[in-house]
């Protein structure tokens, strides 16, 4: 992981998650244990966003077969046009 500016934060943590982070944060630092889980948090919130995009973008989808070859083909048009 390539070296990166540090920025100074103070947050409020409850005990029990401060406890849990001491318990599993192993041979690392708070810190580093901390900035792992947030960014394991910020990828997990990401992807959810993308699931729900996707859902949604199948939702509107044709249930009809022909229909749906129909908006296959216009789709995959598109993406050729990209």
């Amino acid at each position: 992981m390539p070296l990166t500016a540090k920025a100074i934060r103070t947050f409020s943590l409850d005990r029990q998650v401060l406890d849990e982070i001491k318990r599993t944060k192993g041979a690392v630092s708070e810190s580093k244990r901390v900035n792992d889980l947030l960014r394991l948090a910020l990828d997990r919130e990401k992807r959810d966003a993308l699931e729900r995009e996707i859902a949604g973008f199948f939702a509107s989808a044709p249930r009809d077969a022909a229909e749906r070859r129909a908006f296959e083909s216009s789709t995959a048009a598109s993406w050729a046009r990209d």
